[in-house]
């Protein structure tokens, strides 16, 4: 079933005060501030915000390739008023240390698993964004226990285009429909994390089988994407959803594929609607 988020208002909004607050870190902005721990032998950065009481689940936003916590800034703090936001960077990413290899989807999962134990999380709301939505589904589907909902938003990779030169192509065009504001964050992005390393990723990306994860996957899953959004088009994000046992889909008008960099306010809002019913169980 597809449904359009609660409050849909004109996403795109992604200027110079938003991204000065994406290249903040480590230093604290609007809320959020940088810790460094240790977590499977790697100087581990994580991005947060503060508890603001009420019981209410902790959200880990983890993110794409090539990119880090910088460009779910956003989203952590349209989330941060109702939940307790952590952003970590996965392994070679971001303001994290740098192992000599490249990680593959299970390896960043067990990374993942390990940084919620040495948080002490479970129980989360995962949220996966393109690549990260990869990692979140192999870690919901490995550790159940771990993961109250799921949220996938611009799964990688449909089938359609599983090759390198597919996603290339997809992501070229999708850079035209993205608000301009958001080049400096990937430019120092892939700087941090190495040009090698993104074009590895994305060979470890484009060899995923995410359907065998996503039939696995039993808590309440969200599918969700930008209506412009060529990198994951609607027949993938129908697809998705329906694999998932327990999935539904729903689209941000017109967004592209950063949906949550560009409309962080309407995701927001899709991921409080998919928590309600998980939150009474």
């Amino acid at each position: 079933m597809t449904r359009p988020p609660a409050r849909p208002s004109p996403p795109g909004r992604f200027g110079p005060a938003e991204l000065r607050l994406a290249l903040a870190a480590p230093r604290p902005a609007a809320g959020l501030t940088s810790e460094f721990r240790l977590v499977d032998g790697l100087r581990t950065h994580t991005r947060r915000s503060a508890d603001p009481g009420g019981g209410a689940p902790a959200m880990v936003l983890v993110h794409g390739l090539a990119v880090s916590h910088r460009y779910l800034t956003p989203l952590a703090v349209a989330l941060s008023p109702t939940h307790p936001v952590y952003v970590p960077d996965l392994p070679g990413f971001g303001l994290t240390e740098r192992p000599g290899t490249a990680y593959d989807v299970p390896r960043h999962a067990a990374h993942l698993a390990a940084w919620l134990a040495t948080y002490r999380l479970d129980r989360v709301c995962l949220v996966g964004h393109s690549f990260g939505a990869e990692v979140a589904a192999a870690l919901a589907a490995r550790r159940p226990d771990l993961v109250r909902a799921l949220v996938l938003a611009g799964p990688t990779s449909d089938p359609a285009a599983r090759s390198r030169r597919g996603q290339l192509g997809r992501w070229l065009v999708d850079s035209l429909r993205e608000a301009k504001f958001q080049a400096p964050i990937l430019l120092r992005d892939v700087w941090d994390a190495r040009l090698w390393r993104v074009l590895a990723t994305l060979s470890h990306s484009v060899h995923n089988p995410i359907e065998a994860d996503l039939v696995r996957v039993t808590a309440p899953t969200l599918v969700l994407t930008g209506s412009r959004d060529p990198v994951v088009p609607t027949g993938w994000r129908e697809e998705a959803a329906r694999l998932l046992p327990d999935g539904r889909s729903a689209v941000v008008p017109g967004a592209a594929h950063n949906v949550a960099t560009t409309a962080p306010a309407q995701v927001a809002d899709a991921i409080r609607t998919l928590l309600a019913p998980a939150l009474r169980r």
